[in-house]
């Protein structure tokens, strides 16, 4: 059987399986010819899920775009669903997103010159600074929502609900340690 049939019966299991508390052991793949033998770098579940947010997120820039947001990117997006409402300090963003202080700085630069942020005082410590959503920004930020949501409902129409909300919550508790998309407390 391949890897794809195999992972859209793992999905028709899952509910099932996520709510089981016991470990069950992962096959090995095995390999049918001296062509399969790379065939495991492909059709892995991290390269799937990659492939999967690609097609996700160029959907919601099309959306984005559609709504008349069309400079939105997704290194855009990146800062911005790692963005608090109250604000967050350009290091807490870097770290979210797994950049570097500097490449935040300058795609926080970018959002400002677009009108979606802007630097103000950290009420905390008066000598740092906090980037948080302007009035625009929090217009963009509604429109980045509904179009998540309509990419959201034309993959569960293509892939089923069930299995989409299935997806949702095994990526949940998968990611659940590692979490570094939540506000800081």
């Amino acid at each position: 059987m391949g890897i794809k049939k195999e992972v859209v019966q793992l999905l028709r299991r899952a509910p099932a399986r996520l709510t089981s508390t016991k470990q069950v052991p992962v096959k090995m793949r095995a390999t049918k010819s001296p062509r399969d033998v790379d065939s495991w770098r492909h059709d892995n579940v991290g390269r799937l899920m990659n492939s999967a947010i690609r097609r996700f997120e160029a959907r919601v820039l099309e959306i984005m775009k559609d709504a008349g947001y069309r400079d939105t990117r997704i290194s855009h997006v990146n800062l911005t669903r790692n963005l608090d409402r109250p604000g967050t300090r350009v290091t807490e963003l870097a770290k979210r997103s797994a950049m570097t202080k500097q490449a935040m700085g300058e795609l926080v630069d970018q959002c400002v010159l677009m009108g979606l942020v802007e630097r103000v005082p950290d009420p905390a410590d008066g000598r740092a600074r906090t980037v948080r959503f302007t009035k625009a920004g929090l217009e963009w930020l509604d429109a980045f929502r509904k179009a998540v949501d309509q990419a959201e409902l034309e993959m569960g129409d293509e892939i089923g609900q069930p299995r989409l909300e299935s997806i949702r919550v095994g990526l949940a508790k998968y990611a659940a340690r590692h979490d570094s998309l939540r506000p800081v407390d």
